[in-house]
């Protein structure tokens, strides 16, 4: 067999690390959007959620880190979740620079309803047949961390 010279071509579509990971986000949040509907909320909007549901309260700073977002990608973002009653935005009296978002009872109460969102997503990836072992999974989280890390 000939070899084409397509396997070595840096620029093409199908050599990229990149576009396989981007074409499955955009997917997968896809994927989300019927069961987040429900919610009335975004993905971008229920992943802030859901790191508020396992702290309660943290600066903006800290909340950007641990989303891979920016302040201004974050400030709409909370501004929609604040006129919906989920949070507050409060600016610390020490240090007026620095924002603490504080889930309500009504955001904290919406986690009772978002529960179902990971087991309908898991049926989503998984009608098929099983789509990736629960070590598979292990791994490949594993394996985008670390991407996300070396980006850094």
């Amino acid at each position: 067999m000939v070899s084409t010279g397509k396997e070595c071509d840096p620029l093409r579509l199908d050599n990229q690390l990149c576009f396989p990971l981007y074409a499955s986000a955009r997917r997968i949040v896809a994927a989300y959007t019927p069961c987040l509907k429900k919610l009335g909320l975004t993905y971008a909007q229920y992943i802030t959620l859901m790191v508020l549901w396992e702290c309660h309260s943290i600066s903006m700073h800290d909340l950007g880190e641990r989303l891979y977002l920016d302040s201004g990608t974050l400030t709409p973002l909370l501004k929609k979740l604040e006129s919906a009653g989920y949070v507050t935005r409060e600016r610390q009296k020490q240090d007026e620079r620095v924002v603490y978002i504080t889930l309500t009872q009504q955001g904290q109460d919406l986690r009772h309803e978002a529960l179902a969102v990971p087991e309908q997503m898991v049926c989503r990836l998984t009608r098929k047949g099983e789509l990736f072992s629960e070590q598979e999974v292990s791994q490949l989280k594993s394996m985008l961390y670390r991407i996300l890390a070396a980006l850094e």
